[in-house]
């Protein structure tokens, strides 16, 4: 089945939205929490799944659900119908700042492989599930990069990532490394692995983790300079803790009194 045929727009710069125009009777899926606003007259419905089965048997159903599940997600995604009888629009955020970048899946082949946790919305008919991995190493040390999502279909979806985008082309066996949790996604002829950075001193003191992502081209890969896993961190490592001494943060008192105190993260 064809995916439905979607305009849009994007719009802003660090904390960017995308714009849906949806003639009559078209629909497009969003993950739960993305919606941002519409216009009056367009019917948002809970489906199961991504939508993409929703005219099949109980079991494919299940199946494309089911394989959300293992990624992580929700169960359910949101359909947004244009049940007007002229052109209306619909809009969805980024979660957290960054860019929207816009995957026209018959440029890509009719997949686009992508981290479990950065797509936004699509077109109906774009099929959204896991993709497994042969390799043993993947699914050993693949840490923020193991579980990888699948986009399939002839439509437009539309992922987001977090800081800076960075959008490279490899050519036949150009190899590209990079830290897990910065791949946004990639095109499906990409080869993709892990690797282990090796050394002691890397392993114990290097501060960037036991291993890292080689992408071989040729094809198309998108990284992002602020993967959420590392803003987060950088976070929660910032907060105060509960029932602190109170000393003043980022202080040279504070400092010392922490290093006394046996907490030496200052």
């Amino acid at each position: 089945m064809k995916a439905h045929e979607i305009d849009y727009h994007i719009y802003g710069e660090e904390m960017q939205y995308v714009e849906i125009e949806l003639d009559p009777q078209e629909i497009v899926v969003a993950e739960s929490g993305s919606f941002m606003m519409m216009d009056n007259g367009i019917k948002m419905e809970t489906i199961f799944g991504d939508g993409s089965q929703q005219q099949s048997g109980l079991f494919d159903k299940l199946l494309s659900a089911g394989k959300r599940v293992l990624t992580g997600e929700s169960l359910f995604m949101t359909a947004f119908l244009n049940q007007n009888n002229f052109k209306s629009k619909v809009s969805f955020a980024s979660p957290y700042p960054g860019k929207i970048i816009a995957i026209d899946l018959n440029q890509f082949g009719g997949k686009f492989i992508c981290q479990k946790d950065s797509f936004l919305c699509a077109a109906k008919g774009v099929s959204v599930g896991i993709e497994f991995s042969k390799k043993l190493g993947r699914g050993l040390f693949g840490g923020e990069g193991f579980i990888m999502q699948k986009i399939e279909g002839d439509g437009m979806a539309f992922v987001h990532s977090g800081g800076t985008l960075a959008k490279k082309v490899l050519a036949p066996n150009q190899v590209i490394k990079v830290d897990t949790g910065c791949i946004i996604g990639f095109t499906k002829d990409v080869d993709y692995d892990i690797e282990f950075i090796g050394g002691i001193k890397n392993t114990i003191f290097g501060g960037e983790g036991m291993f890292y992502a080689t992408l071989r081209g040729p094809g198309t890969v998108y990284i992002q300079s602020l993967p959420f896993s590392r803003l987060a961190d950088r976070v929660i490592a910032s907060a105060p803790k509960v029932g602190g001494s109170g000393k003043e943060e980022g202080s040279l008192l504070g400092g010392i009194g922490r290093l006394l105190d046996g907490d030496n993260k200052f």
